[in-house]
């Protein structure tokens, strides 16, 4: 409680102007073992992140977050997932280039706690990111982490999947950057990554449109109703309703006669 507090200690220390000081405790606190602990502190630093200049975000925040990014121990690297969105929007195109660089080497990290707090920052991360940078930098992340030989990582990347596909302006770019990494996900060795594809389903739905649900969605949902674990089809059975209401009103009765109901 006490750790989440400092990031509320603004006006006790000066004000915005004076904020940077809270930064070297929350960043020592933001490397230490108990994970409670190191959430706090990526809470805490979130919220001081808002009340910095662009000029003292360059010259303190961004510093620290590069510290932690390098930092010999995998706490440090995780903590600094949470923190390049916040700071991101904040600073000048050079400094975004290397905060780009920075979330890249994240998810290529050799921990996989590492690689799975980058997945689960993801999404948020794309929200910020320049387009161009979004199918450039991001989607290769996107589709590495997808891919990724722990099934904890796999999981989370389809959960940033549905920020990244509501993200993306076309329906062609949807379909090559998106749409591929939803099928393997429907395909994976993992029930756990299926059951995650089968809760953010619905949410897909409306990130990818009618369309590309029609022609690309149907037959996944179809298999996923179809699972071999019981838990997948759990889900995807409880989402059945709302599934149906967000298909096209041309092709409904005919999906849920055909596709739906002999399931």
């Amino acid at each position: 409680r006490r750790v989440h507090g400092l990031g509320k200690f603004t006006s006790l220390v000066g004000g915005p102007e004076f904020v940077h000081i809270l930064l070297p405790p929350l960043e020592s606190l933001a490397t230490v073992e108990e994970t409670v602990v190191r959430d706090k502190a990526v809470d805490s630093l979130r919220e001081v992140a808002k009340e910095h200049s662009g000029e003292h975000m360059e010259k303190y925040f961004v510093p620290l977050v590069k510290r932690l990014t390098q930092g010999d121990w995998f706490t440090s690297r995780a903590s600094a997932c949470g923190l390049y969105s916040v700071c991101y929007p904040g600073v000048g195109p050079s400094v975004r280039e290397e905060l780009r660089n920075g979330f890249r080497t994240l998810c290529q990290d050799d921990t996989p706690m590492v690689r799975r707090a980058a997945a689960g920052k993801l999404g948020e991360f794309a929200k910020v990111v320049e387009l161009d940078s979004l199918k450039s930098v991001v989607i290769p992340m996107f589709t590495n982490l997808a891919s990724d030989e722990q099934d904890s990582v796999r999981l989370l990347a389809v959960e940033a999947c549905v920020a990244i596909a509501g993200l993306l302006a076309t329906g062609d770019d949807k379909q090559n950057l998106v749409v591929p990494t939803i099928k393997s996900a429907c395909d994976d060795k993992s029930w756990r990554v299926r059951y995650m594809l089968s809760d953010k389903f619905t949410e897909l739905q409306k990130s990818l449109g009618p369309d590309i649900t029609k022609n690309e969605l149907v037959p996944l949902f179809q298999t996923l109703l179809k699972d071999t674990e019981a838990e997948v089809r759990s889900m995807s059975a409880q989402n059945i309703k709302e599934f149906a209401e967000l298909l096209p009103t041309s092709c409904r009765e005919t999906v849920i006669m055909n596709n739906v109901l002999p399931c």
